[in-house]
Parts: C-alpha cells; structure tokens; sequence
C-alpha cells in the first residue's frame, strides 16, 4: 500500500494557522497592536478603511526591526519573545507564538516599512499570500508601519463570511478598547475612512477611560484597589444605578492583557447582589496583577481565555474587593433612622394601583341657552321623571308660565371613587376586556376566551408603526421647548450618526451630533421627555447587539430596538380603554400572532377547552 501521509506546503499551513488567528479584521487589529506595544512604542496610529477589509494599517514609534528580523518575522514560530518553553511561565509580553504575522501574510497583502534607531536607511517589504514579492531599503522614520490589504484576497469563502463595514467597524473599536484601555501611557489615534475616531493622549487610568467613554464617564467611577499575596487589584467600577441591560463596559485585565472570565464576572455580580436587579449588568474596569506563573495564557489562540492556578481564592478576594469599595464610598444603602414612617403608604394598599377618578363633562353645555334647547347630559346626571308637577301648586296662582319641564334633569349623587384599587377592582369594574396580574389582557370572542400578552403585543404594534414610519419617512416629531443636552461617548456618537436619518424619520431631531454634547431638540409623540436620555442609551445598546450578527436592515433592526424600549411593560396598569385600544391596534397588524422576537402575542382558549376542564 502506498504512503498516504505527507506534509503541507508552507502557504497551506499559513492559511490554516489563519483560520485560527485571524477570524475577522478586528483580530489583525488586535496582532498588530500588540506587537507594537512590544516594540515599546509611545505613539501609536491606527488607519481603518472599509471596515478593515481595504485597509489596516498600524505605524508605531517603536524599535523598529533589521533588515534580517523583519524577512525572519514572517516565518512560522519566529519569535524574539521566548527561546524555551520554561518561559511559557513567565511571559511578561503580548505575542509569543509567532504566528500572526505568518498567518497575516498567508490571506493577504502586506507592505511593511521598519527601521532601527541606528540604522541609517530602513527596510521595505512586500508580501502576497506568503510570497515575498520585494524587498529593498527605504527611507523610512524609526519604528515599524505595517500595512494589511485586501484581507481574505485567496479566501472568497471566509470574505463571503464578513459582515457590513459598519459591524466590522465596531469590532475593530472594541480590539483598539481593549488595548487603549490598558495602556494609558501610550498615544493612540485612531482613523477611518479618513477621519479622526479617536485621539487618546498620554494620562493616567481613570483620564483614559473618561477619553474613550465620554465624559460622563467621571461622575460613575468608584475606585477600586486591594493588595494581597496572590493578586493586586486596582481600577474602577461604575455605580450601581448606572448599571446597564447590556453587557458593554465590562472589562478585565491580567497582567496589562485583555482577558474573558465568566466566573470572575460573577464575582463581580456577586458583590452588586442587592444594589441591582437581576437583569443588569454593572461596568467595570478591572486590572488584576498575578504572578506570571500563575496563570497560563496559552489555552487559546487569541489569548483572550486564561487559567488561575487558584480561581476560587480569586473568586472571593476580587469579591470582597468590590464590595469594600461600595462601601468605603457610601455607595451601599445604609440605614436611615430619620425616616418618617407616617408618610409611608398604609400596608392594606401596597401593591395596588392608582387609578385617576373619571370626571365626564358636556362639553356643549351652555348655561345661556334658551329653556328647553338643551339638557346636560353626563353619565353621572339621571333622568327623574316631572309628571305630576302641577299637583304640588293647585292652590297657587302660576299666572301664565309656559316653561316646558318635561326635559328637567336632577343630578343625583355622585359614586365617589376609591384612590387605590386591587388587581380584583379592576377585574369586577370591567366588562368587555380585563387585566390579569398586570401581564395579560382577557377578552371575550365568540369561539372562547381570548388571552393577550401586553408587552409583546405592544412591541407587535410599535414594531409595525416605527417600520412604517421609517420607510415612509411619515413620522410625527414633538418639538421640545427647551432643548435637552446629553454626553455621548465617541463610539456613541459613530452609531447616533449612523442612525441619524433613520431617527429622524420616526421624528427624533438633534443637533451638534460632531460633539461630545448632542442637543436633542424633537422626539416622537409616544415618548415622554423625561425617558429620552434612557431610552437613546439603551436603543443605540440594543442596536449595536441586535445588528451586530444579524443579516436584516437597518430599519428593522431600529425598529425593534425602539418597540422593545417604548412598549408596555409587564406590571404597568392599563384602564379600560387602553386594553381595548391595544386588542384593536394588535389584530390591525401585519402580523399579529408574533412579536418583533418571534414569539407569540396571544392565545385563544376554547369554549371545549373550558367545558373539558369542568367535565
């Protein structure tokens, strides 16, 4: 039988390497950056074209490489970082396999200029698909410029995998995040398409993040910082009351490396316990210095997963941390022993809601109108008959009156309304339609019992208005007297713009959306102004998630976004007329039987259904 074994060609092992390494351009990002920081540089500038795929280019200020060193580079597992596999264990660099510049070059084209301090002339590189196609001396500034163009050229398949230029963007900022975060005392630019992104000076830790986050970033941090014998920990938390539904600010550091630990995340969540409901997330910027021989970084290729030798005792000193911190700076509530308990509601009426008393009025009533043209008419007036009037003055001189009286109406005694009402006052005050446990609404059909979810069927109707409004280009805009200022971070502010016809199609107006400071000057009908600032956090939250993996428009995406944050939540009190508006609205949908998440708006129970419950 013949050999069937054999070794790949260096260009098919690149490529294969490349799968691992380079899943997306934001992953050539994250190399490149990192091997500049190795290169002990203080200026670093970042060049985006197309979302990475035209174009990545990093220039740094660093040592910059030989003429040997930069060709020796590109080979598989070159490496100045480690010469022996103890040094596995003590790895105080970024890069260490030598691998990314090899699996770079082997899907596309790489020009990269580099020179020593003391060289006189630097040297020029050019490779395609792991050929070197130049190489000759340049004149070129200390440092390293290494440039990545048409990333997956010999891969159309993996091409054919990337998203839009906007969602590959924003994976490239959250790489150069990650990276900035770390280092405060390096410059960072940062360009796309042409225009500044960012321009981070040299600070300190708490400067940085205020730089990429905004600067309402200031008023949110708490510091944090504890040194023990397995670990040092400092940085920052946000308060609790800034806690978010999505997973955004969240991040840890080991040794000046981005890592992903679900189970130190829960330590942090652990510490919140109480100050937050369950369903946000708190920010954090966590710098956790170990012993580099207590944690393996070599468990993944893009390094981002790490072993602890003891997590569990990391578990609890990061723990304990976070929570002397909220402590130490009042952030914990605290008892209060002058707080008035008479002005508490009565224990019999929590839980029950407010309902506003009914006042009807005629409208057409007018009190000049001539005797018997009109009558007021008010569902709490009643008709009391006036037959036999004449009786009570048959020894009385009327003289000649013609008034007609037929047509007296006698106010009766108003029902006064109870302020509070029970969830069972609601229920036996309705007739067509009822609320069960603030969640559901209930109406009668022919066929049976009709059973409603509010929040979903709400996020139906929104979802079909705002689409609507979004492609017509219809939407009403509520223009606001004063005009309300909020602070958006730079990466905000990317996703605002991307968003500003859209928005403004469904009749959000802003102005100075260039600035740090946007002016909110219109919103549409259905929202209050006291929720813009909310709502606008957690649409531009919500979209960067939702359109983040997903193939379907923009207009979609937004929509769903704006239904899932305006719609009526479960646990909101609906009076009658509501619950019949909302029934009416939802079976005028498209679509009523799904909501914008795929799942079902209501249900139907049967008469039989009912019948074979009580047989």
């Amino acid at each position: 039988m013949a050999d069937i074994i054999k070794l790949l060609p260096d260009h098919v092992a690149n490529q294969i390497a490349a799968g691992e390494v380079v899943q997306r351009p934001a992953s050539v990002v994250k190399e490149l950056l990192e091997n500049a920081i190795d290169a002990n540089a203080s200026l670093i500038k970042l060049i985006i074209k197309d979302g990475g795929k035209a174009l990545i280019q990093v220039v740094d200020n660093g040592k910059g490489m030989s003429e040997t060193d930069a060709r020796l580079s590109f080979e598989r597992h070159a490496t100045s970082k480690i010469s022996d596999a103890k040094d596995l264990f003590n790895l105080k660099t970024k890069g260490f396999r030598g691998e990314a510049l090899a699996s770079i070059a082997a899907i596309a084209h790489v020009d990269m200029q580099t020179k020593t301090e003391d060289s006189d002339v630097g040297t020029y590189l050019k490779i395609e698909g792991s050929q070197v196609v130049a190489q000759e001396p340049i004149a070129t500034p200390t440092g390293t410029s290494i440039a990545v163009k048409n990333l997956f050229f010999n891969i159309p398949a993996r091409r054919n995998f990337l998203k839009s230029n906007q969602v590959e963007l924003r994976h490239i900022t959250d790489e150069f995040h990650r990276v900035a975060l770390v280092h405060p005392s390096i410059e960072f630019h940062f360009y796309n398409n042409g225009s500044e992104v960012f321009n981070l000076p040299q600070v300190n830790h708490r400067q940085r993040i205020n730089h990429v986050f905004g600067s309402k970033m200031e008023n949110r941090l708490v510091p944090v910082n504890e040194e023990t014998e397995v670990v040092k920990i400092s940085g920052f938390i946000c308060k609790p009351e800034f806690a978010k539904k999505s997973r955004g600010e969240q991040f840890f550091f080991a040794n000046n490396r981005f890592i992903k630990s679900p189970y130190l995340h829960h330590s942090v969540i652990a510490a919140f316990e109480g100050l937050i409901k369950s369903d946000v997330y708190p920010g954090y910027f966590l710098y956790l210095d170990v012993d580099p021989s207590c944690i393996d970084i070599n468990i993944h290729p893009t390094k981002t997963e790490v072993k602890f030798d003891d997590e569990n005792t990391m578990y609890a000193i990061l723990r304990s941390t976070i929570k002397h911190s909220l402590g130490q700076f009042n952030i914990a509530p605290v008892l209060d022993f002058e707080h008035d308990p008479n002005l508490d509601t009565p224990y019999a009426y929590k839980g029950r809601g407010v309902v506003l008393p009914k006042v009807t009025v005629d409208a057409a009533f007018n009190p000049f109108a001539k005797t018997g043209e009109q009558s007021v008419k008010s569902h709490t007036y009643q008709k009391v008959s006036a037959k036999g009037w004449e009786n009570l003055y048959k020894d009385l001189d009327t003289g000649a009156s013609t008034d007609n009286f037929s047509s007296v109406e006698i106010e009766s005694d108003v029902l006064l309304q109870g302020t509070f009402y029970s969830e069972e006052d609601v229920e036996e005050h309705t007739s067509t339609t009822f609320q069960l446990r603030r969640k559901y609404i209930v109406s009668t059909i022919k066929s049976g019992m009709l059973v409603i979810n509010q929040n979903r069927a709400h996020e139906r109707i929104l979802f079909e208005k705002f689409l609507t409004e979004i492609t017509v280009k219809e939407g009403i805009s509520q223009q606001l007297l004063f005009p309300l200022e909020l602070s958006f971070s730079k990466q905000e502010l990317v996703t605002l713009n991307e968003l500003k016809d859209s928005l403004g199609n469904i009749g959000f107006a802003f102005e100075n959306l260039e600035q740090e400071t946007v002016k909110v000057t219109g919103v549409p009908l259905i929202l209050s102004e006291s929720r813009i600032g909310t709502v606008l956090d957690r649409l531009i939250a919500d979209y960067r998630e939702g359109y983040s993996e997903s193939t379907i428009s923009q207009a979609e995406v937004l929509a769903r976004a704006l239904s899932k944050n305006l719609a009526v939540k479960t646990g909101e009190l609906l009076n009658q007329e509501s619950q019949l508006a909302l029934v009416n609205d939802l079976f005028g949908c498209k679509e009523p039987s799904l909501s914008p998440f795929q799942k079902m708006t209501y249900t139907i129970i049967s008469e039989r259904d009912i019948e074979k419950k009580l047989s």
